[in-house]
């Protein structure tokens, strides 16, 4: 029986810019010292979990979209590679959201592997899991003992990139997901003319073979 949760919230990084008023931010970067951390890339896409039954996105919301059923049909291809009460979580990229994307591996792309425990694995293994389900993972921007001051210089362009994202390396509990994971965003993130799902589905594009 696979037991459906909801993606934490992920906090903001002190100097995050893009904080809404119900947003998160963690105070200070302690939980972070001593540990090896990868930043990547995060994307603007919808939070998508996968299960070896089904699939919602971060709200469990069952509505049908179009912009979901490429994932669907993923899930559909891949589920019976999940085991039984593990789960798969990444970004549905499917759908144009406030950034376009013309050069997608794929458009699921992984970012976190649960198992049956609700243990988030290590990134090494989340990378061996990508791999297995032959899905692209987010672009790496630095992996390496946690260093505040490289990681607030990495070079972020807002006007193609949401921001990046900072876990440790090792696995974590669910009930531990704040102390291992946190995000950068630009500032204005969230703000679009019309929300994506009101809109018709303008698909993002994929990289083109040699």
């Amino acid at each position: 029986m696979d037991i459906r949760r909801k993606y934490p919230r992920t906090p903001h990084l002190p100097w995050s810019s893009g904080v809404g008023s119900d947003d998160d931010s963690l105070p200070d970067t302690h939980a972070f010292l001593g540990q090896e951390v990868v930043v990547t890339e995060k994307l603007d896409g919808e939070n998508t979990t996968l299960y070896r039954s089904g699939l919602h996105a971060r709200s469990l919301d069952p509505r049908p979209h179009p912009s979901r059923d490429w994932v669907k049909g993923l899930q559909g291809r891949v589920g019976h590679l999940i085991p039984p009460g593990w789960r798969v979580c990444g970004e549905n990229l499917y759908a144009r959201h406030s950034l376009g994307y013309d050069d997608l591996e794929g458009y699921f792309y992984l970012f976190s592997v649960w198992d049956e425990a609700n243990m988030a694995l290590s990134w090494d293994d989340t990378l061996a899991w990508a791999e297995q389900l032959g899905v692209p993972t987010p672009r790496h921007l630095y992996r390496g003992p946690w260093d505040e001051r490289l990681i607030r210089g990495l070079p972020v362009d807002p006007e193609v990139t949401e921001g990046y994202v900072v876990r440790t390396v090792q696995g974590f509990a669910y009930a531990d997901f704040q102390d291992h994971l946190a995000k950068s965003v630009r500032a204005g993130h969230v703000q679009t003319d019309e929300h994506w799902m009101h809109r018709a589905v303008v698909p993002n594009g994929l990289r083109r073979g040699p």
